[in-house]
């Protein structure tokens, strides 16, 4: 007897290998996902500008890197003894000037080419509920804690965001796959049935933008974690966030739809080295921890020789 419904996976083309590259743009739960993908070396880019929650901050760092669009001083502004911009998240901010400015020109450059190499962009939405700043009319990426007066919050539609962030993946690399995601994440500060309202409009767009662009892809996070991880025991003290229980449960049905079989098997032998190198020896001087180095360094060596994509 079965006591859950499961939720269907259908395995997804084009497979995610060693030698694919994946730009993973959005919410915290991105997050999980890069950093699996990064545990096992796969190449990858996570967040150049850190953590986007809302759609149209995804679409304007793109329409940033699409542009190759130059940060100046305009587009920067001090507040509580540092520098921040509106489009990037916290992470990027610097006490001097002239380094967020620095930051952020990189990360647009260096985006745009991965970009035009990568073969897969997972794109996850956390919430449709935004800010907009009263003085621009622009939505921002993070209010960095300035006085809420400042802002309107409102709730938007997603649609156009994200096709128009799928249409500039579409033109500045015509091969790569769109993969998109609903964060799990609930965002109950905007309120239970405001969070539901959030998730249902993220869905119904992403569900449009799939039915009509072959380049394209769902993958059912957020309903695995409503439905199959149903309990507040896969939640994490905040009761928001799903837990390391349920993040490696979903990366599990991730793997079904995406991984190619044969990149599973390197991924034992990389998580075989990454334990290994996380080993901590009684007594590192012992004639048995030097040869279980000489072994690990063999292995490591013997891995980078058949996938010169896997670096240590």
């Amino acid at each position: 007897m079965e006591f859950r419904t499961l939720v269907p996976i259908v395995p997804q083309e084009p497979k995610i290998g060693y030698s694919s590259k994946v730009l993973l743009l959005g919410s915290c739960f991105v997050e999980n996902i890069g950093k699996k993908l990064d545990y096992f070396n796969f190449p990858n880019l996570l967040n150049p500008f850190g953590i986007l929650f809302h759609p149209a901050a995804i679409h304007n760092f793109l329409k940033r890197v699409k542009s190759q669009h130059t940060f100046t001083e305009a587009d920067i502004f001090y507040h509580n003894e540092a520098w921040h911009s509106y489009e990037a998240h916290s992470d990027l901010n610097s006490v001097e000037k002239q380094e967020i400015l620095n930051k952020l020109n990189a990360a647009v450059e260096e985006t745009a080419g991965f970009l035009r190499s990568t073969t897969h962009v997972i794109i996850t939405p956390g919430t449709a509920w935004g800010y907009r700043l009263k003085e621009s009319g622009e939505m921002v990426a993070n209010c960095h804690k300035v006085p809420q007066s400042n802002f309107s919050k409102e709730i938007t539609e997603a649609q156009n965001a994200l096709f128009e962030t799928a249409a500039i993946v579409k033109e500045m690399n015509p091969k790569a796959k769109v993969i998109f995601t609903v964060s799990p994440v609930r965002h109950l500060k905007d309120g239970f049935v405001e969070n539901q309202l959030s998730k249902a409009k993220l869905i119904t767009a992403i569900q449009e933008i799939v039915a009509s662009k072959d380049h394209c892809a769902y993958f059912p996070s957020y309903e695995i974690m409503m439905d199959e991880l149903r309990d507040y025991r896969f939640y994490a003290e905040d009761m928001v966030h799903p837990n390391k229980v349920a993040i490696d449960y979903i990366w599990e049905k991730f793997k079904e739809a995406w991984i190619a079989l044969e990149a599973s098997e390197v991924m034992k032998r990389v998580d075989t080295i990454k334990k290994g190198l996380s080993h901590r020896p009684f007594n590192e001087a012992s004639e048995a921890h030097q040869k279980f180095r000489r072994d690990l360094q063999q292995k490591m060596e013997k891995l980078e020789k058949e996938y010169p994509e896997i670096k240590f």
